[in-house]
């Protein structure tokens, strides 16, 4: 946790410790029994003038696991759990506005176990453990990466620029009313989204697009599915792996025509989509059929102009 922290302007030192527990002066090894109450922790100081503490808070939650409550990637036990230890109630209050925008915010979708807790004595760990990265540079970052923190960091964070809270995401998708639906979209575009309707194979804007960029619910504008995930299913509609934005998909279960499949709609628009196979490509092996007409396709050189600038990272090369 040192690095990150180290890194921001106006954070003036980083120091590995212990806190939370019982006993006085506690040695790592006694902490690491589980038996003292500590956790490991590190204790920023920093000067609020040149950095915020929601600057902090947010760095801290891009490096954890916050639904894990047992620890903390291959570090199993309550000395690993984690955990934001506040000084003052505006700090207080700051972190829990910051853990409960992270719940709401359907990056995760498991609850955010990670607990704020008053801070107690802060006691430094042993000096070796200090700058630990600095100082065994090959054998911390074989450590990490081995732990799994790295590539789950990564799969969680790539390409997101922010949290952002789904309660402002769904004033923000919203789904107009029936009226102003049927004056914006074309009759096709209406069956498909509103009517449970399906276009036809080959015959639609997007099966065969090839061009980089994402695809919104043409009804609500919700980002649901990108190029990077776009593949040829040969099936003449357009087929992804993976959604962009997980929290922008429901699916329902569908027994018209005489079976049973998955149907998948926006959950601000409550578009009807398509349907979810699985007979996809790896490593998800799902096939996201969905209609064109269900859809908007934004380049990416628009996406700023658009209102979706937070994805533009994506598609850098």
């Amino acid at each position: 946790m040192e690095p990150p922290f180290e890194k921001l302007e106006g954070v003036k030192e980083v120091i590995s410790g212990y806190i939370g527990g019982q006993k006085d002066n506690p040695t790592y090894e006694e902490v690491s029994t589980g038996t003292t109450g500590h956790m490991e922790a590190v204790e920023v100081i920093y000067d609020p003038s040149r950095v915020s503490y929601e600057k902090l808070l947010e760095v801290f939650w891009r490096q954890i696991d916050p639904t894990d409550p047992g620890g903390q990637f291959v570090d199993r036990g309550t000395s690993y759990l984690s955990a934001i230890f506040y000084r003052s109630e505006e700090q207080k209050r700051l972190a829990e506005e910051s853990k409960d925008k992270l719940g709401k915010s359907g990056i995760f979708h498991k609850p955010i176990v990670t607990e704020v807790r008053p801070a107690s004595r802060f006691y430094p760990a042993e000096e070796y453990h200090q700058d630990y990265y600095k100082k065994n540079p090959v054998r911390y970052k074989f450590y990490r990466f081995n732990s799994g923190r790295d590539q789950y960091l990564k799969k969680v964070w790539e390409g997101r620029t922010e949290m952002k809270d789904t309660a402002r995401e769904k004033k923000k998708y919203s789904k107009p009313s029936k009226e102003e639906l049927k004056k914006r979209l074309t009759p096709l575009q209406y069956k498909v989204t509103q009517e449970n309707g399906t276009e036809r194979a080959y015959d639609n804007e997007y099966h065969n697009n090839k061009r980089e960029g994402i695809y919104v619910d043409i009804v609500s504008g919700e980002p649901l599915f990108s190029s990077l995930d776009k593949y040829d299913s040969g099936t003449g509609w357009p087929s992804f792996s993976k959604p962009l934005d997980p929290a922008n998909i429901v699916e329902r279960e569908d027994k018209s025509w005489f079976s049973t499949r998955t149907e998948v709609r926006s959950k601000h628009g409550d578009s009807h989509l398509g349907h979810v196979f699985t007979d996809g490509p790896k490593p998800t092996g799902l096939r996201y059929c969905m209609n064109s007409a269900a859809l908007r396709f934004i380049p990416k050189e628009d996406l700023e102009k658009e209102g979706y600038g937070e994805y533009k990272q994506l598609f850098k090369k």
